[in-house]
């Protein structure tokens, strides 16, 4: 988890009000955060990935004052229209397609404030951007800057300037192979002949993301006193709300933020929307979470002190912009729990006496992962929830999925109902590690199922997914690894030909036991190896665990 250190004195003054040392620890503590030191004037603190609002001195102080209630409630900020326009070309389509914008005036910076705007955007380029990988983010002084901007992909000959701290102009090519950032984040262009740039009315290169700033452009000074900011990256929604966190941020310093027209060949757009979301909460929802008995008016003053604004008219609440992590009921039942204070919920033993026991399911996947691991495999862990192209369109696939209803990101808009492609998208976020690359994962599946008795109508099981990704990898191979595991299950089958438009044409079966079909084994087709980014081959194999535990399980009590 990230950890960052602000000023104390700066952080009392963002709360407006004098704390002790073991005062500010206690609400710190309070809050949920982890307390990691005090020393003199500097406070250590290590924030939850869910909460990257609080990467900095002032989202931190904005929400401990409302938690010790010096400023209450929802904050508002206003956005004025600058009328200036970014134009989005389609060379970054498929490279890097979006990016949201603002502007930000009336700074006065320091080195404190400069190192602050530093961290913020180096923690969230860590946490919430995933290395760069989903979000890069540029700060530049707009004196040095002639607008409207133009954010397009050029090849990397044609990109020359003086890269952020370098004594040189270098091309994009060299900056890839030869600057010390390029060095570090250059993999995530790999495989790209363009690559994309923001350059501005004069043709001046204020950066190349994800990579690097302009040291001509793009380095901001004590004299700078207005800012542009842009974060890039593949899911606009994502764009938008890391934006958020940033000019609520500056505007906490005593900027004025100002939107940006952004023209996107197919749509336009303005950056950013401060707007607070609604969203509904359900009282007996909360208490039956919490196990407690609040009425609305201490439902009303708990989400008050969490930063929230409740309308009792509507029972929906307020929800800021920068707050990234409200998702569903159960995440305003985590603040209003935080804002009653866990401490004040009544220990109570339950009705219920229960003697707990692993479950059988979770035994037999503990024993296919030693099998797996004792082969040289390496285990991983992915979201359930996941991208609805990755899932059906870049596997060739029309599947049937589950998807999230009003979701936030492109990226985890449905239920995997399938591990292959997340397995496929972990290979290609590691394409700049050494190969052979030979991983698995077992884990959640889900498909909509009318005949199921969940109140979904959703089911769920257990699934295994092996992939291995070398210069020499075949169909051979694989098969090799899952007869050694069927071997080592003790289980019986045969592998018969099939068609699957995920996998090559005549090297792709299904693998049959006691009549049914548990797994499809083959390698991947370069079309969808191109989908993913993927220049090696790669062989796959997933297996339905929740089926060949029920058929073990019968085998044995027969």
């Amino acid at each position: 988890m990230p950890t960052i250190t602000v000023s104390k004195k700066g952080l009392l003054k963002q709360i407006g009000k004098h704390m002790s040392d073991e005062e500010l620890k206690e609400k710190i503590i309070f809050l949920g955060i982890s307390f990691e030191g005090l020393k003199e004037d500097e406070v250590t603190v290590e924030i939850n990935p869910n909460r990257p609002d609080l990467l900095s001195e002032q989202g931190l102080g904005r929400a401990l004052a409302s938690f010790v209630g010096t400023k209450k409630g929802l904050r508002k900020y206003i956005v004025k229209n600058s009328g200036a326009k970014v134009v989005i070309d389609k060379s970054v389509e498929k490279i890097r397609p979006c990016t949201a914008c603002a502007i930000v005036k009336n700074l006065k910076f320091d080195d404190e404030k400069i190192r602050e705007i530093i961290q913020i955007q180096e923690k969230l380029h860590v946490s919430f951007g995933r290395n760069r990988k989903r979000v890069a983010i540029g700060i530049y002084p707009l004196e040095h800057i002639k607008l409207p901007i133009y954010y397009k992909a050029l090849k990397p000959d044609e990109i020359k300037f003086q890269p952020l701290e370098s004594t040189r102009v270098m091309s994009g090519g060299q900056i890839i192979s030869q600057h010390p950032t390029g060095k570090e984040y250059g993999y995530l262009l790999e495989g790209f002949d363009k690559y994309p740039v923001f350059i501005d009315a004069n043709n001046e290169i204020l950066s190349m993301p994800p990579i690097i700033n302009s040291h001509k452009t793009g380095k901001v000074s004590e004299k700078t006193t207005e800012v542009f900011i842009e974060c890039s990256g593949f899911d606009l929604i994502i764009m938008e709300q890391c934006l958020n966190i940033l000019v609520t941020t500056m505007a906490d310093m005593g900027g004025k933020i100002y939107s940006m027209d952004l023209n996107y060949p197919d749509k336009k757009r303005i950056t950013p929307n401060l707007e607070p979301a609604k969203m509904k909460v359900d009282l007996k929802y909360v208490n039956k979470i919490l196990g407690i008995e609040l009425n609305e008016a201490n439902l009303k003053l708990c989400l008050e002190k969490m930063g929230f604004e409740y309308e009792a008219k509507t029972k929906k609440v307020m929800v800021p912009a920068y707050r990234t992590d409200i998702l569903h009921m159960i995440d305003f039942a985590e603040d209003i729990g935080i804002a009653y204070g866990y401490d004040n919920i009544p220990e109570i033993i339950p009705r219920v006496a229960t003697t707990g026991e692993e479950d059988e399911l979770e035994v037999f996947s503990d024993r296919i992962r030693e099998i797996l691991i004792g082969h040289g495999f390496i285990e991983v862990k992915n979201y359930c929830l996941a991208s609805k192209d990755d899932q059906s369109k870049h596997c060739n696939q029309n599947h049937e999925l589950v998807e999230i209803k009003n979701s936030q990101a492109e990226e985890r808009n449905v239920m995997r109902s399938w591990i292959i492609p997340t397995l496929l998208r972990t290979l290609s976020e590691n394409k700049h590690r050494e190969y052979p690359q030979n991983i698995f994962e077992i884990g959640a599946v889900f498909k909509n199922d009318r005949d199921t008795k969940t109140e979904t109508g959703v089911k769920e099981e257990i699934s295994l997914a092996l992939v291995m990704s070398s210069e020499e990898i075949d169909f051979t191979r694989i098969k090799q690894v899952l007869d050694n595991l069927l071997k080592a299950l003790n289980l019986n089958a045969s592998v018969e030909e099939t068609i699957h438009t995920s996998f090559i044409k005549g090297r792709v079966g299904k693998i049959i036991t006691d009549k049914k079909e548990i797994a499809v084994i083959g390698e991947i087709t370069p079309e969808v190896l191109s989908n993913f980014g993927l220049i090696m081959p790669v062989v796959a194999f997933e297996i339905n665990m929740t089926q060949v535990f029920n058929l073990l399980k019968n085998k044995n009590e027969n």
